[in-house]
Formats: C-alpha cells, sequence, structure tokens
C-alpha cells in the first residue's frame, strides 16, 4: 500500500469517528469542535485523492479551527456535573489524539521522502495542521480531565488548564 493510499484510509476513518464523536457530544461547542476536525480531515482526503490520481498539488487553505475552537473553549461551560459528563467520553479523546499523533508522523515521514517539493510542501502542511488537531484534543483531555487530577476543589480546579489552553493554541 503506497503512502497515498494510507492517507486516505487515515484520513476517512479520522472523518469518521470525529462525526462519531460529534454526533455523541452533549455540548453544542464539543459538537463543534468535532465537526470542524471532521471537515478538515476531509479536506486531507480530498487532497491525497487529487494527488493519488495525479493531479499536481495545489495549495491548501489555511484551517480556521484554532479560531472556531478558542471561541468555543470561551463558551463551555465549567460546571462539575457538565465536565463529569463529557468525562465519560475521556478515552474517546484518547484514541483521537493516537489518530493525530500517528498523522502527524506519516506525514512528515513522507515528506521526508518526497522528491516533488509542491508534494513535499503540501505534506508538511497537512503534518501541521495534524499536530494542531492533537493539541486541540489534548487540550479539551486536559480541561475535562483537570477535575479527576486534583484532591481538593476539584470543580474549579480546570480553570488552570482552561486558561492555559488559550496559551497553547496561541503558540
Amino acid at each position: 500500500m503506497n503512502v497515498f493510499d494510507f492517507a486516505l484510509e487515515m484520513e476517512a476513518a479520522g472523518k469518521d469517528y470525529y462525526e462519531n464523536l460529534a454526533k455523541t457530544a452533549c455540548l453544542p461547542g464539543l459538537k463543534t469542535i468535532f465537526n470542524r476536525l471532521a471537515e478538515d480531515e476531509q479536506r486531507h482526503y480530498e487532497i491525497f485523492r487529487a494527488l493519488k490520481t495525479g493531479v499536481p498539488a495545489q495549495a491548501m487553505p489555511e484551517s480556521t479551527i484554532l479560531d472556531a475552537v478558542r471561541n468555543v473553549f470561551v463558551q463551555l461551560p465549567r460546571d462539575a456535573q457538565v465536565l463529569k459528563d463529557v468525562a465519560e467520553s475521556l478515552a474517546a479523546y484518547r484514541h483521537a489524539m493516537k489518530l493525530e499523533a500517528d498523522s502527524y508522523r506519516l506525514y512528515e515521514e513522507a515528506a521526508a521522502e518526497e522528491a516533488d517539493p509542491a508534494v513535499n510542501s503540501l505534506l508538511l502542511k497537512i503534518a501541521a495542521e495534524e499536530h494542531k488537531h492533537y493539541t486541540i484534543l489534548e487540550n479539551l483531555y486536559n480541561f475535562v480531565n483537570a477535575p479527576n487530577q486534583h484532591l481538593a476543589w476539584g470543580e474549579f480546579s480546570n480553570l488552570d488548564e482552561f486558561r492555559q489552553f488559550g496559551r497553547d493554541l496561541s503558540d
């Protein structure tokens, strides 16, 4: 299986996974995050499908997901019961983080072996987007899981992680 076939499978699986997370999300903001991630994965899929059929590499538009996620995170409730309900999905978030990390590594390795500068640049750009996806999921995971990591003031302990989330996304 060549890198394009593998990338197509990974992107399709990622899109399906995020669509399922969006369907089961108990908060509208989380639905938005997962739907935006699914849209990015679909864009990646279409790029790889074009490359596989021999269409020259096209410029990929910048993703606006980080701006959207920042806005959503500001609106997420910090109510302990709501976060407890969301925390039931922690395993799914960890799995999504693994998928994004695997995608990032795959595209970085493929770019290192690519002779065509346009394809190389595109692979690196997609790898960077996958890294952003990982960061979003990691921050979401940390935000939701924070009450489980602190012994005192558990219902308020995620506020520090929430503030850090905004700083992480601006890096």
